[in-house]
């Protein structure tokens, strides 16, 4: 409820878009290639900084417009100790820099060029910067986790998954 500007006492209803169900509950009809994408992203994410992780998961999302995703990996960075400011951030983080460390930002980027593949590969400086903050077995998780999070976004996108309702944890 909000109050209307010239009335202190008297609040007014406010009406949101209804929401859309959900194109098709994909995990239903294909639960072996969900507990697979499960085991994926569980191996995926080993070795991985938590707040890292979780920053590369939701900045693929927002890319993506999957806005299940967003919900989902936005309520568990926030539960996991994650401010507000640094999650709102993430879709200007090139021009919010000074809000991430050096690791952080090569993660970013290297998500961004893996994510969209706008020119059909990753650009070497971009791969190289990220390769000068992870060793090698780091570096391959991170692609696997940013390979990861790009498959879960294409379901969610595809299927019309419907976000609001994810509670921190509910999956894990």
């Amino acid at each position: 409820m909000t109050t209307h500007p010239d009335e202190t006492t008297t609040p007014t209803s406010v009406e949101y878009a209804a929401e859309r169900p959900a194109r098709l509950e994909w995990a239903k009809h294909a639960p072996d290639v969900y507990k697979a994408m499960v085991r994926l992203e569980t191996a995926a994410r080993q070795g991985l900084d938590h707040t890292l992780y979780e920053l590369v998961k939701i900045r693929a999302s927002q890319i993506n417009h999957c806005a299940f995703c967003i919900d989902m990996h936005t309520k568990d960075a926030l539960a996991t100790g994650e401010s507000v400011e640094r999650i709102v951030q993430l879709g200007a983080w090139d021009e919010s820099r000074h809000f991430y460390t050096a690791k952080e930002l090569a993660a970013l980027e290297l998500t961004e060029a893996v994510t969209v593949l706008t020119d059909g590969f990753v650009p070497d400086e971009v791969y190289e910067r990220a390769a000068g903050h992870f060793d090698e077995a780091e570096l391959a998780q991170l692609i696997a986790a940013i390979t990861v999070i790009n498959a879960w976004n294409r379901f969610g996108v595809t299927c019309r998954m419907t976000p609001g309702h994810y509670q921190p944890g509910q999956y894990k």
